[in-house]
């Protein structure tokens, strides 16, 4: 499922035009995405969590080449399923 996509089901579902759904998506993971930049979790309880993570640097190899480089320390993005949502997802995969 894409945005669009998205935004179709949404609107479906609360009766809500396009626009507005659209809107209100985009705010939201803007909103989401602003707030984990500034080194803040996200918690929306029964979905899941947003969060920084820090990587530490590390060991690598060029791919192409095979020769080995130094791969730097970053920040990165990563959620993590809520329980609601994990139980959810296993017991599709269960039946």
């Amino acid at each position: 499922m894409n945005k669009g996509e998205l935004v179709d089901a949404v609107a479906k579902k609360t009766e809500k035009t396009k626009k507005d759904v659209d809107q209100i998506i985009s705010a939201a993971l803007e909103t989401i995405m602003e707030t984990v930049s500034e080194n803040q979790k996200v918690t929306l309880v029964g979905f899941g969590s947003f969060e920084p993570r820090e990587r530490q640097e590390r060991e690598g190899r060029n791919p192409q080449t095979g020769e080995k480089m130094t791969i730097k320390a970053s920040k990165v993005p990563a959620f993590s399923a809520g329980k609601s949502f994990k139980e959810l997802v296993e017991s599709t995969i269960s039946s």
